[in-house]
């Protein structure tokens, strides 16, 4: 049984593993990209992890859970982006967040294609 606290190590391999994405470091901070889309990034100290997410539902999820989830920063707010404390999310739920942000800048059949080999288990 691991840690209940997620790191940086919990999702780094999907950087690489999940179809067109690859890893870059700019200005000190991890980023994982498909093409030039960033969608996935860590703070320098590797405490907050930003990511891909609708911007219509961003605002709910971070009221759902104010010690996970943060608004981003007032110049990423035109972006599909929201930011979480990484200490505050398990494993599961942090790798979960990265293919879900994955899947948004993917075209659908490579997501339908992640779905077919990875499927979703019960509960």
């Amino acid at each position: 049984m691991g840690s209940d606290m997620a790191t940086i190590e919990d999702v780094r391999p999907l950087g690489t593993e999940l179809r067109r994405s690859y890893q870059v470091y700019v200005r000190g901070c991890l980023k994982f990209r498909v093409k030039q889309i960033v969608y996935v990034a860590f703070s320098v100290d590797e405490s907050v992890m930003g990511f891909a997410f609708p911007k219509e539902e961003r605002e709910a999820l971070v009221l759902s859970d104010p010690h996970k989830f943060q608004m981003p920063t007032a110049s990423d707010m035109r972006f599909n982006w929201v930011e979480a404390h990484l200490a505050a999310l398990d494993p599961t739920e942090a790798r979960e967040l990265v293919v879900d942000a994955w899947r948004m800048v993917v075209p659908k059949k490579l997501s339908s294609a992640y779905d077919v080999v990875h499927p979703v288990g019960p509960g």
